[in-house]
């Protein structure tokens, strides 16, 4: 049985989706994950401990644990999960001799700041940009115009992105923003990244996501993503992505063009590629190109159609990248496709919801997943990094999804109480 190591920081739904693809294709997972060594198989999942802050260790842990269970010693492919996952996955192919990205290039693309240097040095259209100390965050000053947005350089999922508008609003933003970054979640991650925020000019414009996969340099797109929504700030909280795109022709080869062009700039040679941008009367700004798949639920919005007429998920035609099988006959279904990532309203404690059944009984809606538990604490954005679930719909066109995906989440009432905070 051929084997695949699955790097990721959690054992979430995700991984989940991966090891439903993996038992349709006969494929054995083996995980490896950022928790306690010290613990014997705290998931019961028979995960390979690892440090994603300790790369030489890390790298030794899964060679070991390979060592002696098979002739080769070594697994037939390597997919990373997640942004943090993906520096350490390029080391673990090169220890193994096996085909993924040059380290050095997944480092630069994980650095938002690294990155945004390669772009501008290589010609890019870029947006410009500062880089300030957590520790001047007190009296942050920029020399760029305003509007402008104050990012993290390694954090995901628009978390703790934020506009600022004047002097006034960066002080509130740099503030929230370094005081998120010395929460304990993301102290413990250890990035050096971690000590410095970047500040870049507001890009206006309509943004979308892409997806694809590169193989020994090659890029191969399996779809563009429209973000309906504007995302104009103060947050930017992604919604609803629908696809195909009804940018046009024109738009949508340029949109390939400068991602194609960023990935080259980068270095990433093979894997899974998401990447994202902007478009507006001046071109094309690459945002981001991510070394991963797209995450959470949201690739059940994406589905394949093989050379034989039959329907594949991106999982699946992941993990047959990952063994070495061409994967350029996969096509994305006809069909309009979207899905809705279920923002959390407000801080608060969750208890239930209401209406989910209503929204799957409206047309177009394939299926409601609320992923929030129930007593767990719910953080928005720009500090949280979660959903309360998902809403995915199928249709002729994107336009009737969109509405689908809307209707539904209207239809959702969730209950949130507020948090008792104890007083001593």
């Amino acid at each position: 049985m051929k084997r695949v190591l699955l790097l990721a920081a959690t054992t979430g739904y995700q991984i989940r989706s991966f090891g439903e693809a993996a038992d349709r294709l006969g494929v054995r997972l083996v995980f490896a994950s950022d928790r306690c060594d010290r613990l014997e198989d705290p998931w019961w999942d028979s995960a390979i401990p690892v440090r994603f802050h300790e790369t030489s260790p890390s790298v030794e842990a899964v060679v070991a644990s390979f060592r002696g269970q098979a002739s080769d010693e070594r697994p037939d492919g390597v997919i990373a999960v997640g942004d943090r996952p993906t520096v350490l996955a390029a080391h673990v192919c090169a220890a193994f001799g096996l085909p993924g990205n040059p380290p050095a290039a997944t480092e630069t693309s994980r650095n938002k700041l690294e990155a945004r240097r390669a772009f501008a040095s290589a010609g890019l259209l870029t947006p410009h940009f500062e880089v300030v100390s957590v520790s001047e965050s007190r009296s942050p000053r920029t020399s760029l115009p305003y509007p402008v947005v104050v990012k993290p350089l390694a954090l995901s999922g628009s978390q703790g992105v934020i506009r600022a508008d004047d002097d006034e609003s960066l002080a509130q933003a740099m503030d929230r923003v370094s005081r998120l970054l010395r929460t304990t979640d993301i102290a413990i991650e250890r990035e050096s990244a971690h000590d410095y925020v970047l500040i870049e000019t507001f890009i206006p414009g309509k943004e979308y996501a892409i997806e694809g996969v590169l193989t020994n340099g090659e890029f191969q797109v399996f779809t563009i993503f429209d973000k309906p929504d504007p995302l104009d700030g103060p947050f930017f909280e992604e919604t609803i992505y629908l696809t195909p795109s009804r940018a046009n022709h024109e738009t949508q080869n340029a949109i390939v063009d400068a991602i194609a062009s960023a990935i080259r700039i980068l270095g990433l040679r093979h894997g899974p590629v998401h990447a994202e941008c902007r478009v507006n009367d001046q071109g094309i700004y690459v945002l981001e190109v991510a070394a991963r798949p797209i995450g959470g639920l949201c690739s059940k919005a994406i589905r394949f159609s093989a050379a034989d007429g039959s329907l594949t998920t991106l999982e699946e035609v992941l993990l047959r990248h990952a063994l070495g099988d061409p994967v350029h006959s996969y096509r994305r279904i006809n069909r309009a496709t979207g899905v809705m990532m279920i923002p959390i309203p407000r801080r608060g404690v969750y208890r239930g919801v209401s209406g989910v059944e209503n929204a799957r009984r409206i047309a177009g809606v394939d299926d409601v997943i609320i992923t929030a538990k129930p007593d767990s604490t719910l953080v928005p954005l720009p500090e949280g990094r979660s959903y309360l679930g998902f809403i995915f719909a199928t249709g002729e066109t994107p336009a009737s999804i969109e509405d689908a995906l809307r209707r539904a989440h209207e239809t959702l009432d969730f209950i949130i109480d507020r948090e008792v905070t104890l007083v001593r």
